[in-house]
C-alpha cells in the first residue's frame, strides 16, 4: 500500500514563501486524495507489490485504457507530490555540491542557468502541470514540462526526476493568486539542495 510523504517540518515552517493554509490543503487533502485513489486503482489493476516508478514505467502494460489512465493521473499524482514535498526544507541548502553541482556546471553552465531554465519552463506551462529537473542512470541531467500529473516515468522518458515544481493553481492560488512566476521564484527559496544532491546520488552510482 502506497502511503503519501510525512513532512520533516511544520506546516507552518515553510512560510513566508508557502503558507501554513496552503500546505495543509495542498498535503493534506490534494495528495490524500491521489495517494487513497492511487491505492485503489493499483489493486483494481491487479498490480499490488509493484513500486510507482515499475507501474508509472509501464502503463501500455494495462489493457483497460480507463484504467491506465486513472494509473496514470492518480499515479503520477500520488508520485510527484511525493517528490515536491520531500524536497523542501525550512533551512535549505542553498546550492547542490560535489557530482550534483559538476553535472549542473556541465549542462547549463551554472546554478543560476539551471534554476532559470526550469523556471522558464514552469512559467510557460499552460494551465495544470509540473516543471523538472531529472537525470538519466549515467548522470546527465534534462529539463522539462509536463501537462497534468504527467512525468518524465510515465512520459517513456528513461529518465527519473529529481525536482518537482509543481505549477497547479492549488499549489499557489491561496498565497500567490494568478501570480505564477512570484511563486516560482519562492520555490526555489525552499528548495533543499542537499536533499536533491542525495537523491542525484543514489540514482547515479
Amino acid at each position: 500500500m502506497f502511503e503519501q510523504i510525512k513532512l520533516d517540518y511544520a506546516t507552518n515552517a515553510l512560510e513566508p514563501w508557502i503558507d501554513q493554509v496552503t500546505v495543509e490543503t495542498h498535503h493534506g487533502k490534494h495528495h490524500v486524495t491521489y495517494t487513497n485513489n492511487f491505492n485503489d486503482l493499483v489493486e483494481k489493476a491487479g498490480l499490488t507489490g509493484k513500486t510507482a516508478e515499475e507501474i508509472l514505467g509501464n502503463l501500455n502494460a494495462v489493457s483497460d485504457t480507463v484504467l491506465r489512465q486513472g494509473l496514470k493521473n492518480q499515479g503520477g499524482g500520488y508520485y510527484n507530490h511525493n517528490l515536491y514535498f520531500e524536497m523542501f526544507s525550512p533551512s535549505p541548502a542553498k546550492a547542490p555540491t560535489g557530482k550534483l553541482a559538476d553535472a549542473i556546471n556541465q549542462k547549463f553552465g551554472s546554478l543560476d542557468a539551471c534554476i532559470e531554465e526550469i523556471s522558464k519552463l514552469a512559467a510557460a506551462q499552460f494551465g495544470s502541470g509540473w516543471a523538472w529537473l531529472s537525470t538519466d542512470a549515467k548522470g546527465e541531467l534534462f529539463v522539462s514540462n509536463s501537462l497534468n500529473q504527467d512525468n518524465p516515468i510515465s512520459e517513456g522518458t528513461g529518465h527519473t526526476p529529481l525536482i518537482a515544481l509543481d505549477v497547479w493553481e492549488h499549489a499557489y492560488y491561496l498565497k500567490y493568486k494568478n501570480v505564477r512566476p512570484d511563486y516560482i521564484k519562492a520555490f526555489w527559496e525552499i528548495l533543499d539542495w542537499k536533499k536533491v544532491e542525495d537523491r542525484y546520488n543514489s540514482i547515479v552510482k
